[in-house]
């Protein structure tokens, strides 16, 4: 039905259709990879044990300033990301978190490597990049957390464990990982392949299509519930699987998650992104958020130790 809504999502996180950066995918685009009719597939639960949600949390904790009075202003911040997982145990059922995983960087630009002080009770590793925009000093941290996510998802998998990974994948290896995108920026499909989303009822998906890309992989879409006074695109996520996997293993992976993901999507009273931030996956931030510790204390502690530093430093010089 055509008209206007407002979006269940709360503003302060986006919109997860973001069609302001909507584009068509560059990579070549192949719909017949899954037998059949271009229709709406049920899923399939096939019984699994275990499912593991990996994800991660980030936050910029400081700001750094590197004075040189020959070569002027270099910026630069304190960062610090966790990563773990959600191991759902349906045999039990419960969910636990594990396999944490926190690091904290002081990041410079202009190439110049930071020399941090110790800081009590925090240990902050150092890394450099050659640019001097401070986007991209967050754009470095986001880029260390996602290869930490992509390491965990990989060793949890390696065991023959199902793993959905929050976001998409770069990866080529045939592991049962799914990765898990909420918002929707790039048009993968044309528009006679693209009208079946709007149609799919919950615990139902697309056919299987293959993105081409530097890293080959299969994707589907399918929809996590359905509720009253929604577009047609509300609830929608879309899911990618390796592509070295092979069509039939994608095709068991993709009648799973279109079985099991509904029964984990968050609600609307409980999580501000519901339903597509999983309940397991938002369980998984907040214990990764309380794992990163009080930033206020962090913060102190950091400029505590940087101020004891250039005092000493000016005072033995």
């Amino acid at each position: 039905m055509s008209g206007l809504y407002v979006e269940g999502w709360s503003p302060e996180y986006g919109a997860p259709l973001d069609i302001s950066d909507e584009r068509m995918a560059a990579s070549p685009i192949d719909p017949s990879v899954e037998d059949g009719e271009w229709s709406a597939r049920p899923g399939v639960d096939d019984g699994v044990e275990h499912v593991l949600f990996v994800d991660g949390v980030r936050r910029v904790e400081a700001r750094l300033t590197f004075d040189d009075l020959a070569d002027g202003i270099v910026p630069g911040i304190v960062g610090a990301f966790a990563v773990g997982a959600t191991r759902w145990d349906r045999t039990v059922p419960r969910s636990t978190v594990g396999d944490v995983l926190v690091e904290r960087l002081a990041i410079l630009g202009g190439g110049i490597k930071p020399e941090l002080p110790p800081v009590p009770g925090l240990s902050v590793g150092a890394e450099s990049i050659a640019s001097d925009d401070p986007g991209q000093l967050i754009a470095h941290l986001h880029s260390r957390m996602r290869r930490a996510e992509a390491d965990l998802s990989a060793r949890l998998a390696s065991t023959g464990t199902f793993v959905i990974a929050d976001g998409p994948i770069n990866e080529l290896r045939a592991q049962p990982v799914v990765g898990f995108i909420k918002t929707h920026r790039v048009s993968y499909l044309g528009p006679e392949h693209l009208a079946l989303i709007g149609r799919l009822k919950a615990g139902e998906r697309t056919p299987i299509f293959l993105i081409d890309a530097q890293y080959p992989r299969y994707s589907w879409y399918l929809r996590l519930d359905e509720l009253p006074d929604a577009h047609s695109w509300t609830a929608i996520v879309r899911c990618e699987a390796p592509a070295a996997l092979g069509i039939e293993d994608a095709v068991t992976l993709a009648d799973r998650t279109a079985a099991l993901l509904p029964i984990v999507a968050s609600k609307g009273h409980v999580d501000p992104r519901a339903p597509q931030n999983l309940v397991p996956i938002g369980a998984l931030e907040k214990a990764l958020r309380h794992r990163l510790g009080d930033q206020a204390m962090v913060y102190r502690a950091l400029r505590g130790a940087v101020g004891s530093e250039r005092r000493a430093s000016v005072v033995g010089g």
